[in-house]
């Protein structure tokens, strides 16, 4: 049995938005006790609903920024990785974070059905008009990685729906301002709570599910083996995994049965390249084996 290994030689680190994420958190800082500030002298619970999101996007952008510096710190002979990992720790404990920071506002809002309070109209309009000048302007930050680096673009798309949900927050305050209905005012906080556990819901199960090094979304297991044996001189393929070293990194390790005496060299070069332009592989090791008369303890599909 001999061995060879492929490494993914295409590095494609992201791209530093150290800026981007530093004025994105200063302005929501910035905006969140602005919320608080206002939406407690309103009496109003969907700004208090919206602070609430908004300080989950500070936190996100927080740890989002500093999991995107550890990850960059080169492996050790204890973490042979790296810390590239501390990306889906981060977008797990957001996940966690802000469903228990959205269950407090939704048991709020409830209890203001039962006992509604004076809500000042106007100020929920300003304040919320603000908020989607802030959250468009901090999505605007992020427009330019959106193609090419997946935590980028969550940052983007989660900071454009806040600026929608904090259009629907100003559509709230007018309404409650010519109608005086005050129920407006929980019924926006719920709306909010659900759409922020809708996204949250998805991205905990995503987080969970990378943390359990399960398959990368859009990679299919069944088409990465259809591609390794379809390689020639190939003739098995076992022992395939494929995992997220980071939110943005994926890592492949396989068994190739090879019995030709072939130039594995080109074969590995090959697949190599193949694997990172058809599947995203960054991080491939492969190794090869001679022969299938003598099997591999790691053939059978249930055996890790």
């Amino acid at each position: 049995m001999s061995h060879g290994h492929s490494h993914g030689g295409h590095s494609h680190a992201p791209a530093d938005f150290g800026k981007a994420f530093a004025i994105g958190v200063a302005l929501n800082t910035v905006f969140v006790i602005a919320e608080v500030v206002f939406g407690l002298r309103a009496h109003s619970v969907a700004l208090v609903a919206d602070a609430g999101h908004n300080l989950s996007d500070v936190l996100s952008l927080l740890l989002a920024w500093g999991a995107a510096t550890l990850s960059k710190r080169p492996p050790t002979l204890k973490r042979s990785y790296g810390l590239k990992s501390t990306s889906i720790l981060a977008s797990l404990f957001n996940a966690l974070l802000l469903l228990v920071a959205m269950g407090a506002v939704a048991w709020e809002a409830i209890g203001r059905f039962a006992h509604p309070e004076p809500v000042v109209g106007n100020t929920v309009v300003w304040v919320a008009l603000v908020g989607i000048v802030i959250n468009g302007a901090t999505a605007l930050l992020f427009m330019s990685g959106r193609h090419h680096d997946i935590n980028i673009r969550g940052a983007f798309l989660h900071m454009a729906a806040d600026a929608g949900v904090s259009a629907g927050v100003v559509i709230a305050g007018l309404i409650i301002s010519a109608t005086g209905f005050l129920w407006l005012d929980p019924a926006v906080s719920l709306a909010i709570v659900f759409v922020v556990l809708w996204g949250t819901w998805g991205l905990l199960k995503d987080s969970l599910h990378l943390a359990l090094q399960g398959t990368p979304r859009g990679i299919d297991p069944a088409e990465v083996k259809e591609y390794l044996q379809s390689l020639s001189g190939v003739e098995g393929v076992h022992d395939l995994h494929i995992w997220s070293m980071s939110t943005t990194e994926v890592a492949l390790t396989a068994h190739l049965v090879v019995p030709d005496e072939s130039d594995t060299d080109t074969l590995l070069a090959t697949l190599s390249q193949e694997l990172h332009d058809r599947f995203g592989v960054e991080h491939p090791t492969i190794q090869i084996e001679r022969s299938m008369e003598h099997s591999c303890d790691l053939a059978p599909d249930e055996v890790v």
